[in-house]
């Protein structure tokens, strides 16, 4: 019997949450629903494969409870789907560099959510392309690819699942330069739009959690981005 997804609908809104626990039930998800981050964290997100996340809540907002759900190892992991009002180019920015997954801008169609729903969860469970081998690793940095894992000198280190693919696409190919385009082809979902700037703020996260490696990620200017070994 195939395991649904469990997803967790957080805002502030209790009228949108059980608007798109319904639809989202009708797609074959199970659905919970908070109607505060506090709520959420108490209800506790580790057990959800996906995380729909107002931004503008009560005392703690969307942003602040996606940053402390990605700074912990057991919801690091967890994708999380911003939905709000706010649409501005600095809070897109945020929400992706607080390792957000994909962002809605309300008033939002259902059936957007529920395209951008299946993408992410297909992105989470596929990687799009196959590893030739169950660790990959430079020195002492290492992939798991069954634990979906990263760990330099031993200690796991928190990634995001796009974080997690990009890293992987470019040390699986160590040494192989790939435009924004092709890292946008291969990491993300096809019928989900994603800007040159969103591969850059990726890069740059990604660069930051993996410290004195950060420097075997190199751009080349005009062409894009590999890793140097």
């Amino acid at each position: 019997m195939e395991t649904k997804n469990h997803i967790l609908v957080v805002d502030d809104e209790q009228d949108l949450c059980e608007i798109l626990k319904f639809n989202l039930e009708t797609e074959g998800y199970e659905v919970d629903t908070a109607n505060s981050a506090e709520e959420a964290l108490e209800i506790g997100a580790e057990k959800y494969d996906l995380l729909l996340l107002d931004v503008m809540m009560g005392a703690m907002s969307g942003f602040a409870l996606a940053k402390k759900l990605k700074d912990e190892p057991m919801t690091a992991n967890i994708p999380i789907i911003f939905l709000t009002a706010r649409d501005t180019e600095n809070d897109t920015v945020t929400g992706f560099n607080l390792g957000a997954d994909d962002y809605i801008s309300k008033p939002f169609s259902i059936r957007e959510v529920l395209v951008r729903v299946r993408a992410v969860l297909r992105r989470t469970s596929d990687t799009g392309y196959a590893p030739h081998n169950n660790i990959i690793s430079y020195q002492g940095l290492e992939l798991n690819l069954d634990k979906k894992t990263v760990a330099i000198d031993g200690e796991d280190i928190p990634f995001t699942k796009t974080e997690f693919e990009i890293l992987h696409l470019l040390l699986d190919e160590r040494g192989r330069v790939f435009s924004r385009q092709e890292l946008i082809d291969r990491v993300w979902p096809k019928d989900v739009l994603v800007l040159d700037r969103t591969v850059d703020v990726n890069i740059t996260r990604l660069r930051k959690k993996i410290g004195r490696f950060s420097k075997c990620i190199v751009t080349r200017l005009g062409f894009g981005y590999y890793f140097d070994a």
